[in-house]
Formats: structure tokens, sequence, C-alpha cells
């Protein structure tokens, strides 16, 4: 096939229209017309669905814009490469992590990072759901469980542990708990079990919920719960590295935690050579030994 024709149809195809492809590759409808009208003459199919309201991928067209995507992404995966060879550390850098800890430890960190690179461009991409490194859905990786795919580069940073935090004013009204069971006293903050999150942080959850709390707040992440702690409104369920950016934070049941949630930062194998890359490694690998640090001097470790 035509690398050409096949270049238009993916435009095409990602646009749903002949203009707009037009557009972004500055042809004229009727030369992009031609080309998808070859194309198809060329594999004996047809590839759009053609309406008023734009064009439609066939079975047939969808099974080679499939293809092309792979492709478009292959090759800008080969493209990156070359360039962070030659290149200073400059551009966009795609990060992605959860949204916890993407809003209460990277976030507040990045000024450092940006100081030292002024010209790096980071699209932090704070979700959930795993992105695919490999079809560079994302550049790198920060996840709370080792990568499972064989073709990326992977490096543990640290270990967190979910526990239990209420700020000195709520206690001071509501009193300490003593035991788990004292919790029927309190009103428990934590993520949404329906809430995609990792298996020890659910796990505590439920061992909690065992005790038949009255009163809960549910929260899809823990920017939330960590915001509802912070206004006073119960005890929440948050990751150990919070202490250090909120210290005023009191730990409650100091004896109940959840097992350990590693974190591993992750990119492809074919950007080992990325500046960019090498730098956001290095700065996050360097907060890491700060945070530990100032754990470790505070007795909160």
């Amino acid at each position: 096939m035509d690398w050409d024709k096949l270049r238009i149809f993916h435009a095409v195809a990602d646009a749903g229209s002949l203009t707009h492809a037009g557009d972004t590759l500055h042809l004229s409808q009727s030369a992009v017309s031609r080309q998808i009208r070859a194309l198809e003459e060329s594999l004996n199919t047809t590839l759009f669905h053609r309406h008023a309201r734009g064009l439609i991928l066939t079975e047939q067209g969808e099974l080679l814009f499939d293809a092309t995507k792979s492709m478009t992404k292959r090759l800008d995966a080969a493209s990156a490469r070359i360039r962070d060879s030659e290149e200073e550390v400059f551009g966009e850098l795609r990060v992605t992590t959860t949204i916890g800890f993407g809003t209460l430890w990277l976030a507040p960190r990045l000024p450092k990072l940006y100081e030292k690179y002024p010209d790096l461009n980071i699209d932090l991409m704070l979700e959930e759901r795993v992105l695919d490194l490999p079809m560079r859905e994302a550049d790198v990786a920060i996840r709370m469980k080792e990568p499972s795919q064989a073709d990326l580069i992977r490096k543990r940073l640290m270990s967190v542990h979910m526990r239990l935090y209420a700020t000195p004013d709520y206690i001071d009204k509501r009193g300490m708990p003593e035991t788990a069971e004292d919790l029927t006293d309190h009103r428990l903050i934590c993520q949404n079990m329906s809430s995609a999150q990792v298996g020890a942080g659910a796990n505590l959850v439920q061992s909690l919920l065992i005790a038949d709390i009255p009163s809960v707040l549910y929260v899809n992440n823990y920017f939330g719960v960590l915001q509802a702690v912070l206004h006073d409104l119960g005890i929440g369920v948050l990751p150990d590295y919070v202490v250090q950016d909120f210290p005023n934070l009191v730990r409650v049941l100091p004896d109940i935690e959840s097992g350990e949630i590693p974190v591993f930062l992750a990119y492809p194998e074919e950007l080992r050579q990325s500046k960019r890359i090498s730098a956001f490694r290095d700065f996050v690998q360097e907060e890491i030994i700060t945070h530990r640090k100032q754990l470790r001097e505070k007795g909160k470790l």
C-alpha cells in the first residue's frame, strides 16, 4: 500500500471529513477524495460510508484505521527517540500517574523541575486508568504497582502505606479513638469502594467498615479525601506521603495501616536515551530521597 495514501486515509478517518482532512494536510478536497478513491480501488473495498453529515468508517475502514493509528504512534515514538538523542531538555513530556499521587505529591514539586528546565512542557495526565506506554499514550508513568509489560524500563521509587489521619481541631472536638471499634463514634472519609484504587487501600477500608461505622463520606480520589479531612469533617484514609506537605495532620490509630504499596516509574525501552525522560526520572528520584530524609528526621518514616 502507498504510504502517502495511508497518511491521507488516516487524516480523513481521524477528522471524519474530506474538507477538514484537506485543511490539515494542506490539500484540496478533490485531491484528498482522489487519493481515498485510489486506495479503495487498490484494496478492492469501501473504506467509508458517505452521508450528508460526513464520513463513517466501514468495517474494513475500521480495521485499516486501527493499523494506521498503531503506525502513527510508532512513527511518533521513533521521531521522539531521534530528537531526544540530539536535543537538550526541552519540548513536551507526557507524564501519567494517579489523581492522588499527581495532585498531592508530584504537582507541588514541579516548580523545582521547571526552575531547572524552563523550556520543558509537561502534559500531566492524572487518571486511574493505566495508559499504554508502548503505544505512546504517555511517555513516562508513575504507577502504584509494577508494570506488567516486558518492553518497559521500570524503577522502584518508594513504598506507600494507607493510614488514618485527622486534624488537631477535629481530635480536640471529637476525641482520639483508642481502638478500631471507637471509629463508630467518628465519621470515616475514604475512597469510594467502586473507584479504581490499589488493592491494599481497598482492603484497609473494607476492614474498617466491618465496625459498622454509621457516618461515612466516600470520595472518588484522595485529593477530595484530604480536603474533607483538612476541613475537620472526620478521620480520613490517606497515603502516608501527605504528612510531609501537611505536617499538622495527626495520625490516628498508629497500629492500623494498609499493606505495602510499591511505587514504580516506567517508560518505554525505545525512550531510554531521551534527555527529557532522564531529567524527569532524576528529578523524581532526588525528590524521593529528600522526602524520605525529611520524614526520617521528623520520626514519621
